[in-house]
């Protein structure tokens, strides 16, 4: 591996934009390129938990399904839990759920009711910030089974969207801004 310092700059020139998926007039960040190059990958993870040490967090909770690759990678380094947050009717076990507008409806996420131990120490992470609406459930789901939000963390925002404006209250930090 390369010893030369990571850079925001980096990850950006490896989101591939594809246009027209998955409908017309979407502009899809295609990661995929940037996971499939190992400096990169272990650079973001480094990039996305900077100023948080192995301790400082209890749970890393990753949003269903990109949000599961950053989570499940940065609770090891953190040497945290890892918590997945999911679509509705995905966990096995009793849940709690949490309902978000979407442009056209509603969609609904869930967390296990015992997910988190009380008062548990909260680094949430997911691919992209856009709207807000997910991010905003699972903050909410969060705090809902006795979480404490320390830090919520993005590879790429959508700024144009306004989706910061759904996590009021927490820290956070995305890498790639659009």
């Amino acid at each position: 591996m390369s010893t030369v310092p990571l850079t925001v700059g980096d990850l950006q020139a490896a989101i591939r934009n594809v246009p027209d998926f998955p409908k017309l007039g979407i502009q899809f960040k295609d990661i995929t390129p940037m996971l499939a190059d190992a400096r990169l990958f272990a650079g973001s993870i480094d990039l996305l938990t900077a100023g948080l040490e192995p301790g400082s967090v209890d749970s890393v909770v990753g949003i269903d399904a990109r949000g599961f690759i950053f989570a499940a990678a940065a609770a090891v380094k953190l040497r945290a839990g890892f918590v997945p947050v999911r679509k509705q009717g995905k966990l096995p076990y009793q849940t709690i759920e949490q309902t978000y507008d979407l442009e056209y409806g509603t969609s609904t996420v869930a967390i296990h009711v015992d997910a988190l131990k009380p008062g548990a120490r909260v680094l949430l992470m997911d691919d992209l910030l856009a709207t807000g609406g997910t991010a905003g459930a699972a903050v909410e789901l969060v705090r809902k089974v006795g979480g404490q939000i320390l830090q919520v963390s993005f590879l790429i925002e959508l700024s144009f969207l306004n989706g910061r404006e759904k996590l009021k209250g927490c820290p956070v930090r995305s890498l790639v801004v659009y």
